[in-house]
């Protein structure tokens, strides 16, 4: 069975690697027109040898050179035959015909880069054993020309050679290369990245510790910036883990002792009740304010309750009219507002969202309730489109909200806007809005009253 070939699974050993593979194409790149190079140079050398010979023979007394000598002569350029002419007139033919016919003819005045290269590994490929006539300008003369008859072999040997000390030093140079990029990249970023995973591990194993945050460098790059935020988110997320665990601890504790407090406040009640039946004029005074005071700890105690017991259940989503969902609203807080206080509907009719109706209702009501128990003597309700979203804003003439409830607004148990509140509801009033994808903000407060929109995706 086949296996795909993987890199390693370390950012160190996977940047060596491909450090590596960089510099060898970067050799290969390098190695094309060096090649040809060395070919060109060997070939022009080869050309002023052959001149060279040729002027040998030239100086002999009545230009007689005997077989011995001129087979020396040719064995020591490695050619079979030169012929030498001077301003197109020739001049002398040293040499006899080669044993095999002329396969590859190299002039060598006439070829340009690209088929200098072509040529190169054409002889790497197939110039071994292959008879060639090669035809140059001579380097010493200017007006000589040389052709000169010889096999390729000894040159394909010297190019192979040529190839071999060329691959060696390109792998030194890339292991040398990718060395100094490894140990730079790893100190510049792979120990840092190890080091800020690692503390984030940590983290995520032991959240509550103190030590399980990192501890930032003074490094003012873009690694000394990332340490630093993660610092920063570190002790958020603590902070909000801890406020988080004292919330789930209240919950806990406030569904033990509720029953049994239920109970206490229940037979507070019954004998309360009883102060009213006495002739004591001043029990009878007192006794509506102390059965006031208790139905307000029942009621403390039953909602601090249901939102420590808060799931979070899914949303059963329908078509909703927000003009009569405002007017279900209305009827559920007929009993939290004084007579004169008004619950006014200015939502256009026919304006539907997609939402849970009970849901919905439960935060505007959370809303209304606040607004009522605040002093407000009106409360209204408007709704338009904005772009592709439901705009719902909730305002009343209460007074605006006090500086403690605005720096701790949506905060359970500390964004209270009156003596004695938990601030539970608009945290679940922003925990509804928030499941339909909307969103619940304090759009402004002050003097004259307190505006809340209520943004929802449109259906």
């Amino acid at each position: 069975m086949a296996h795909r070939l993987r890199l390693p699974r370390g950012l160190s050993a996977r940047l060596l690697l491909l450090t590596i593979l960089f510099v060898m194409v970067a050799e290969v790149l390098i190695y094309t027109p060096s090649i040809a190079r060395f070919r060109e140079a060997w070939l022009t050398e080869k050309a002023a040898a052959a001149h060279l010979a040729a002027l040998a023979t030239v100086d002999a007394p009545e230009h007689m050179v005997t077989e011995d000598l001129e087979r020396e002569i040719l064995d020591h350029i490695d050619a079979y035959r030169v012929f030498m002419t001077r301003r197109d007139q020739p001049m002398y033919v040293l040499g006899e015909l080669p044993p095999a016919p002329v396969v590859d003819t190299i002039d060598l005045d006439a070829q340009g880069t690209f088929d200098l290269i072509f040529g190169a590994f054409d002889t790497l490929a197939n110039g071994s054993g292959r008879t060639a006539l090669l035809s140059a300008q001579s380097p010493r003369d200017a007006d000589v020309q040389i052709e000169v008859i010889f096999d390729e072999t000894p040159l394909v040997a010297d190019m192979w050679r040529y190839s071999g000390r060329i691959l060696m030093l390109s792998v030194i140079i890339a292991l040398i290369t990718a060395s100094l990029v490894f140990f730079t990249v790893r100190w510049l970023a792979i120990r840092p990245l190890t080091r800020f995973t690692e503390s984030v591990l940590r983290f995520r194993d032991t959240p509550d510790r103190d030590d399980a945050a990192i501890v930032p460098s003074d490094r003012t790059d873009e690694v000394g910036y990332a340490e630093r935020a993660l610092r920063d988110m570190q002790i958020a997320v603590r902070s909000a883990l801890r406020q988080q665990a004292r919330l789930a601890a209240l919950g806990t504790a406030m569904t033990r002792i509720n029953h049994d407090l239920r109970n206490m406040l229940s037979s507070a009640s019954l004998v309360s009740e009883r102060l009213t039946e006495l002739d004591d004029p001043e029990a009878r005074k007192a006794a509506p304010r102390i059965l006031n005071a208790i139905d307000r700890a029942v009621e403390l105690c039953a909602r601090t309750l249901a939102f420590a017991r808060e799931e979070g259940a899914p949303l059963v989503t329908e078509p909703v009219d927000l003009h009569d969902l405002v007017g279900d609203a209305e009827r559920d807080l007929a009993g939290a507002r004084s007579p004169n206080a008004r619950w006014i509907n200015e939502v256009p009719r026919g304006l539907i969202v997609a939402a849970d109706r009970a849901q919905l209702s439960r935060a505007l009501v959370n809303l209304g309730s606040n607004a009522f128990q605040a002093g407000a003597e009106r409360v209204g309700l408007r709704a338009d489109v904005e772009d592709d979203r439901v705009v719902v804003e909730v305002s009343d003439d209460a007074g605006g909200l006090p500086p403690r409830a605005r720096a701790h607004l949506f905060q359970p148990f500390a964004g209270s806007a009156r003596p004695g509140g938990t601030g539970l509801g608009l945290a679940i009033a922003r925990e509804i809005v928030a499941a339909h994808g909307g969103a619940l903000t304090l759009a402004r407060t002050g003097a004259d009253g307190t505006v809340f929109r209520i943004s929802l995706p449109r259906s």
